[in-house]
């Protein structure tokens, strides 16, 4: 499975997308490839946002936003009812120093500062609109960044691999068996996966797991049907991991959205 599902899809046209924003997305909407003249913040208030672009995909709950470098072509997705918040930044206004898409920690009072921003009726012309943009970028400015990212393969061996734990990523079979299937040696893949994805396979195929256990639990599904669908032992262990990696339980997870 890919982060952008072949469900049945509704997006916006290009024209009608701004960086700054609240949309409401039913499940398997988004926005259509565009880029902005600006720097943006997306964060999903409820819900499970997937930002895409020709480097691959990064998925966010509610606990954690999307940086989007200025000029990135990228598509939005939603899973499950999702609330966007977009936060235009002016180019010479880089708080993170990235050029690149990310994904960042996001704690409560920065939640609060983006969707009080983004509010549709907001001016950002106003004093009290450039007062919550000023403690918005101090509050950017120290969050984590969080290697929440999976990199698009280029090589054809390795991007069969990926193809085969995208459709199923509970599969357990290890990198020498897999690379059976695409023609490669193990040996090969381990160093694709370090020069083109910037990690080993099993760090590759923990975040593959992650990002298809967010799908499946804004999707309504249990936590222990989530744990044996995506490969973990226990559903002890995927709680463990999940906790570690966004800061709540799946269960808490899924209750919020």
């Amino acid at each position: 499975m890919s982060v952008s599902r072949q469900a049945s899809r509704r997006t916006i046209p290009a024209r009608a997308h701004t960086p700054t924003t609240t949309r409401f997305l039913d499940p398997g909407t988004g926005l259509s490839a565009h880029r902005h003249d600006v720097h943006q913040v997306v964060y999903a208030g409820r819900g499970v946002l997937s930002v895409t672009t020709e480097a691959g995909s990064w998925v966010a709950p509610a606990t954690r936003a999307i940086w989007i470098p200025v000029g990135t072509l990228h598509e939005h997705r939603a899973f499950g009812h999702t609330v966007l918040h977009g936060v235009g930044l002016p180019v010479d206004v880089n708080p993170l120093g990235l050029d690149r898409p990310a994904v960042l920690a996001v704690g409560p009072l920065l939640r609060e500062l983006i969707v009080a921003y983004s509010r549709p009726d907001a001016d950002p012309g106003t004093a009290e609109s450039r007062r919550l943009l000023a403690v918005l970028l101090d509050q950017l400015r120290q969050a984590p960044q969080q290697p929440l990212h999976l990199p698009t393969a280029r090589d054809p061996r390795l991007a069969a691999v990926c193809a085969l734990l995208q459709h199923d990523p509970a599969d357990p079979r290890p990198l020498a068996e897999l690379g059976a299937r695409a023609g490669a040696s193990a040996r090969t893949l381990t160093r694709l996966f370090r020069t083109e994805m910037g990690m080993t396979f099993p760090q590759w195929r923990a975040q593959l797991r992650l990002h298809h256990a967010l799908l499946l639990l804004s999707d309504g599904l249990t936590v222990t049907a989530v744990a044996h669908r995506c490969g973990w032992a226990s559903a002890s262990a995927f709680i463990d991991v999940f906790r570690r990696a966004f800061g709540c339980t799946p269960g808490d997870y899924r209750a919020r959205t």
